[in-house]
């Protein structure tokens, strides 16, 4: 999550740049599943990408997160605009047409009618609120006029890097991956955990180097369950937790996975860092939708269309993948 610092962001520099009917191809390891769980293996040219890209977005200043509101059918794009840890008041949101990228828009910026962001990152829609992770604060805005509504402070208990959140079973659930994202590069000064709202309350729920510095989450509306996926360097992890911070493990890989997305079966899409993919893990499955993509952050799923947006932050694009109909 390292990337180099631009300026800040102007929506008077003009529109985004967008591209239609790009080829995606490649290959990759083939599915494994020891012990019944999935491990994600280098391998042969079995594994061909399940999806196949058809469009990006371009023109975007460190994307780090994709929301999909399947009411208004559109992306919102949270954009850092510097490094990840940087309070710096750069941020902002671009909203863009599920149906068609070339309708995209500021849809909010920092310093603009209220709004305060520094490097937003993952998100979540609860009625018509749209929450934000920024660093140790979560930022509400109205997820149609853009307006601000409310910040929770996190900096009493001790945030380090608030990255992904989710709603579910009552509560707002947050990770806090514990990196700081510098100009000297990522670093783990540690404080892995899983913060709950509920009520207005910020509670605990599970902490420590266990967690392998959770990133994505997402509550399984299906499953009724939540479940992370770790960024650890080495081995990252997908796994659930319960509110007792009691953890149970789904698949594995060979490190820094970023975003997830439910399927139905027991599924999830998860993105991959060390792999520079997006797979399809959980129930036994392992296979690639997405490769060749440098860095994927927290991913976002058009439910309408069947589609995979991919935030690619080394290239300052949104990638748009056409899925299969999964079986």
């Amino acid at each position: 999550m390292v990337r180099k610092k631009r300026g800040r962001a102007n929506p008077s520099w003009g529109g985004f740049i967008i591209a239609i009917g790009v080829a995606a191809t490649g290959c990759g390891p083939p599915p494994g599943d020891p012990n019944g769980n999935s491990w994600q293996r280098r391998g042969t040219s079995s594994d061909k990408p399940l999806g196949r890209q058809i469009a990006y977005l371009g023109d975007l200043h460190q994307p780090e997160s994709v929301k999909y509101d399947s009411e208004q059918d559109v992306f919102f794009i949270s954009n850092m605009v510097g490094f990840g840890s940087d309070r710096d008041g750069f941020g902002y949101i671009v909203q863009v047409s599920a149906a068609d990228l070339s309708k995209s828009r500021i849809f909010a910026q920092s310093g603009n009618s209220g709004v305060i962001m520094d490097a937003p990152k993952g998100m979540a829609i609860h009625g018509d609120t749209l929450w934000i992770c920024d660093i140790d604060k979560m930022r509400a805005l109205h997820r149609k006029t853009g307006l601000s509504l409310a910040t929770i402070d996190f900096s009493g208990h001790g945030a380090v890097l608030l990255n992904d959140v989710t709603i579910g079973d009552g509560g707002m659930y947050i990770t806090d991956t514990g990196i700081l994202m510098t100009p000297k590069g990522v670093t783990h000064p540690g404080g892995d955990r899983i913060f709950r709202v509920r009520n207005g309350v910020i509670s605990v729920i599970a902490g420590g180097q266990a967690l392998g510095r959770p990133n994505g989450i997402v509550w399984d509306e299906i499953g009724k369950r939540l479940v992370v996926a770790s960024f650890d360097p080495f081995r990252s992890e997908l796994y659930t937790v319960d509110s007792s911070g009691n953890r149970r493990l789904l698949a594995a890989g060979n490190g820094r996975f970023d975003g997830v997305e439910p399927l139905e079966g027991g599924r999830f899409m998860v993105a991959s860092w060390n792999d520079s993919s997006v797979r399809l893990l959980g129930a036994g499955a392992n296979r690639r939708i997405a490769d060749k993509v440098m860095q994927p952050a927290d991913i976002g799923y058009d439910t309408r269309r069947n589609r995979l947006a991919i935030p690619v932050g080394p290239l300052n694009q949104m990638q748009l993948w056409q899925l299969p109909d999964f079986p």
